[in-house]
């Protein structure tokens, strides 16, 4: 099927220009500036909209298989395609855990026949699987996950001996949620001795899950990464002393240490808890404003290479529990080039600069294949965004399983009116396209 995108405003590799789109089949054919529709099946005209590559997250946890009260494979694609999401790496930490070849696969079957963004899955790091990530083909998966501080059943790295073994045998890069557990849990019991679990608040999060927390594990894994020569890459950045750890001299092709920041925390700081509570409980844990404003300073000098979600979603009625009995995370993917859009209109960061951090860093840091441009010959992985359109974030419009966002009741200042997966227009004006699954994602090699 051919379909001709007109009159819209590309956002691609650090340019805004006007050009119309020729998609034929999987692939972006053509793109210039006045293209002929003669011999197409279908032209969408965009009458100023912005046109990005599909947004490429690299973090988000969709609890297929095993939590299906809380989210599938499949609704949670669904709602990421309707936030500009087209293709996303799932976390290890399901039941059963992606640790081993089968666990893997399993979810790689589940996916072809249910997601409707392109995908793959994090291959989870234990103390004892080496064995399986010998076995792992080579480029699989994009990455093997440790979970360095809070996981869930066996997924708790604390055996740095293992850790260094890694780094030396993977093929794709080391990707860590780095905390200190030991600390967390020492102040988790001096909190409950001094408070008691009954009247430990939202707000004392960020003081249970510390900076010194973050910072001391984040400077370990750095400094094995630098001793090994280890591909290394550290999600969801929270504080502005873990920021001054990265730097920016080389170009991201050729860094061997990289970072990531997701939404919330440059979206809220500790202040928001009085209001969000519980909503905003996530490790690491959002914290002052000072690390707000830290964390924005290192995307914008490119000291932060990639902005994503961490999407974890859990029920209403699980997170409107005491704090210590209150999972951490929320759901995001549907929202979160909308609220990025928000920052833009705000003057925190460029169109061009979302683009580069949420759509082609991804595609380079990980290797993926022709994905994360607008380029001929790549995979027509778009979104259309109209401008000036309003509406606010509510349950009637939320697609999350879980039914609540942490941005219920924002003023939004934009449309995703169409996205395209693979060619395919899997969502168009509120209406989706189930008939075709995303693609999985394949590597370079």
């Amino acid at each position: 099927m051919k379909i001709l995108i007109k009159n819209g405003y590309i956002i691609n590799e650090n340019k805004i220009f006007e050009s119309d789109i020729l998609v034929n089949g999987e692939l972006i054919e053509k793109i210039d500036k006045k293209i002929s529709s003669s011999d197409v099946d279908k032209v969408i005209d965009c009458e100023g909209s912005l046109i990005l590559p599909g947004i490429i997250d690299d973090q988000v946890h969709f609890r297929e298989p095993g939590y299906p009260n809380k989210a599938t494979i499949y609704s949670e694609s669904r709602a990421a395609v309707a936030g500009g999401i087209t293709s996303y790496f799932e976390m290890p930490n399901t039941n059963p855990s992606t640790t081993t070849i089968e666990s893997l696969n399993h979810k790689f079957k589940i996916a072809s026949m249910s997601s409707l963004a392109n995908y793959s899955f994090m291959f989870g790091g234990t103390n004892q699987n080496i064995n399986e990530v010998k076995k792992l083909p080579e480029h699989e998966v994009p990455g093997i996950k440790l979970f360095l501080g809070s996981s869930t059943g066996n997924m708790l790295v604390d055996d740095y001996d293992v850790v260094e073994k890694l780094f030396e045998i993977s093929k794709v890069p080391i990707v860590v949620h780095s905390e200190d557990d030991k600390i967390i849990n020492e102040n988790l019991k001096n909190f409950k001795e001094k408070y008691g679990e009954q009247n430990i608040r939202p707000e004392m999060h960020a003081n249970i899950r510390s900076s010194i927390a973050c910072l001391k594990s984040t400077e370990k894994i750095i400094s094995l990464a630098k001793k090994t020569n280890g591909r290394l890459h550290v999600f969801h950045l929270s504080t502005k002393e873990e920021a001054k750890l990265f730097d920016n001299q080389n170009d991201l092709k050729n860094k061997k240490i990289t970072s990531e920041v997701c939404i919330h925390h440059l979206s809220f700081n500790d202040a928001d808890y009085k209001t969000k509570g519980n909503f905003i409980k996530w490790n690491p844990s959002i914290k002052t404003i000072e690390d707000q404003n830290a964390l924005w300073d290192a995307l914008r000098s490119d000291k932060i290479d990639v902005i994503a979600t961490d999407h974890a979603p859990h029920t209403f009625n699980e997170k409107n529990q005491l704090y210590v009995d209150c999972p951490s995370g929320g759901p995001l993917v549907q929202h979160s080039l909308y609220i990025m859009y928000e920052h833009f209109l705000e003057k925190r960061i460029s169109l061009e600069k979302i683009v580069e951090k949420m759509c082609h860093n991804p595609a380079i840091l990980f290797n993926i294949k022709k994905r994360g441009f607008i380029r001929e010959g790549f995979f027509a992985d778009l979104v259309i965004l109209r401008k000036n359109q309003s509406w606010v974030i509510n349950k009637n419009n939320i697609l999350y399983k879980c039914g609540w966002s942490p941005f219920e009741g924002k003023k939004i200042n934009s449309m995703i009116t169409h996205t395209f997966v693979s060619g395919n227009l899997a969502y168009e004006n509120g209406v989706f396209n189930q008939n075709i699954m995303g693609k999985k994602i394949e590597f370079n090699s």
